[in-house]
């Protein structure tokens, strides 16, 4: 069977499968043809799960021959984030450390999709711990953007962006915590969402930073990545922070939402995020944009969020100190690589610097500075503060718009090396996208058109919490709306 006759979304894939029209084993092996032909080049995964894949694909033709419905992803290939666990396959979260370690249970997101009918395809490539904006921190090298394989391909979700847009899988799980999902899917040209915290099961998600991180979809439509967050959205008693289902329900019925239109919405362009440090290419798209919901019935104004200017700065202090945190755990002694040395205290320092990335090190250093007695009221309890007025910044935005319209990243995808040099010069690739994850609201990015290089631009949608069913809706038009990709902007 050939790509040319191959439904190509996941609606459309599972729609065929569960209707016998097609079987998942088909659909599975045109893409590990499109894996084998192009993951050499792109180094999207960490580990292809090939066989495992085809076990999963039979079964669900199993289910389908029987009468039986596989699921909402019945027969869809699907790759995984390589830090989030699944149970007796390797997961590295991209560093050294975890070396050999096999987990004895799947995350949450993993079971729920696999309920759902989905194929796993493998596990994808990401920045260590989720430590970047760019995909080149990774120990097992760096992944590249599809589209210019001279290019990086965003961060840290690059591996499950570069997948979907390679071909390779019509959908992907990321991680987003401080723009994690949304920037590699706005330089790779694909959808990527971040729900709201707690819309989505934490548990078997690897945490860099607990009140920030969130697992959330990729995929080239939105209706895919609708159809994606119905499946894993929903409440978790495996995780503590999870919201309870009485009040995620809407969650779960976003593909119905999808034809509803803007008419009256009220969308309003963030001022503090169109102007200095964007790309002027960029800024025109996101113009574009809201001129294209204005003209299907949105009204569209201008918002101010001051805090916003903060955000950066907040966020480099709260993410490294949970980090410095969570990553305490990486030992030498309970799971994962281990340097033998003298004493105890000898190990644990010969296992962390051989096993963590220059990245993660630095990070670490960061977050122990920032909490370290002293300075722990002048930086991290200053950040906190900091974050709430962020908070409060959005809830008055929040009074007169029913959704925000920013760029998702300043520029379009840079070339590999370019920023690597200048920690803060990656880390202003997150000014856009780390307010939502510092306030806990969901957010999307999707491709509207080219820059001036001819890469992909991404939209950034931003909703208040749990008002996914509404950004959705502003989504579609959008989609429906957005430059073709081939066309650069002048």
């Amino acid at each position: 069977m050939s790509n040319s006759v191959l439904p190509t979304t996941a609606v459309e894939i599972s729609r065929a499968v569960r209707a016998g029209e097609l079987s998942a084993r088909d659909v599975l092996e045109v893409h590990l043809s499109a894996i084998d032909a192009r993951e050499g080049e792109i180094n999207a995964f960490n580990l292809v799960l090939a066989d495992e894949a085809r076990a999963a694909a039979d079964a669900v033709d199993r289910v389908v021959a029987g009468g039986g419905d596989p699921g909402l992803l019945a027969g869809v290939p699907l790759a995984v984030k390589d830090n989030l666990c699944t149970r007796g396959i390797p997961t590295t979260c991209s560093s050294r450390i975890l070396e050999g370690w096999r987990p004895p249970y799947d995350a949450t997101v993993v079971s729920r999709v696999a309920a759902a009918g989905a194929i796993s395809v493998g596990k994808t490539n990401l920045d260590e711990f989720a430590m970047g904006s760019s995909t080149e921190n990774s120990a097992f090298g760096p992944t590249r953007n599809p589209r210019d394989t001279s290019r990086v391909p965003g961060g840290s979700s690059g591996g499950s962006a570069a997948a979907v847009a390679a071909g390779f899988a019509p959908i992907s799980l990321g991680s987003d915590t401080g723009g994690s999902i949304r920037q590699p899917a706005a330089l790779c040209g694909v959808v990527g969402v971040k729900p709201t915290y707690g819309l989505v099961s934490r548990y078997g998600l690897i945490a860099f930073a607990s009140s920030l991180d969130q697992v959330g979809p990729f995929s080239t439509t939105v209706a895919d990545s609708a159809l994606l967050l119905e499946a894993i959205a929903g409440h978790d008693p495996l995780d503590s922070t999870s919201i309870p289902d009485a009040e995620t329900g809407a969650a779960r019925s976003l593909l119905s939402v999808l034809d509803d239109g803007v008419a009256g919405l009220r969308v309003g362009l963030v001022t503090e995020l169109m102007g200095e440090g964007i790309a002027p290419d960029v800024a025109a798209r996101v113009r574009q944009a809201a001129e294209a919901l204005a003209a299907a019935g949105a009204e569209v104004g201008e918002v101010s969020i001051p805090a916003l200017s903060y955000g950066l700065s907040a966020y480099y202090l709260i993410a490294p100190a949970e980090a410095s945190s969570n990553l305490a755990r990486y030992d030498g002694v309970r799971y994962g690589m281990r340097v033998d040395a003298d004493t105890t205290a000898a190990m644990n320092t010969a296992t962390r610097t051989a096993g963590f990335g220059p990245e993660v090190k630095r990070r670490i250093m960061l977050g122990t500075y920032a909490l370290s007695a002293g300075y722990y009221d002048a930086y991290y309890g200053k950040a906190l503060r900091v974050r709430t007025l962020i908070c409060r910044d959005f809830a008055a935005a929040y009074q007169n718009f029913d959704v925000l319209l920013t760029p998702t990243s300043p520029t379009t995808a840079f070339r590999f090396g370019e920023k690597t040099a200048d920690p803060l010069s990656m880390y202003l690739n997150d000014i856009c996208t780390i307010p939502t994850n510092l306030a806990g609201h969901p957010a999307m990015s999707l491709p509207f058109g080219a820059g001036a290089d001819g890469m992909p631009v991404g939209v950034q949608l931003m909703a208040p919490a749990l008002g996914e069913a509404t950004m959705f809706r502003a989504a579609a038009v959008l989609e429906a709306a957005a430059p073709d990709l081939s066309e650069a902007l002048q």
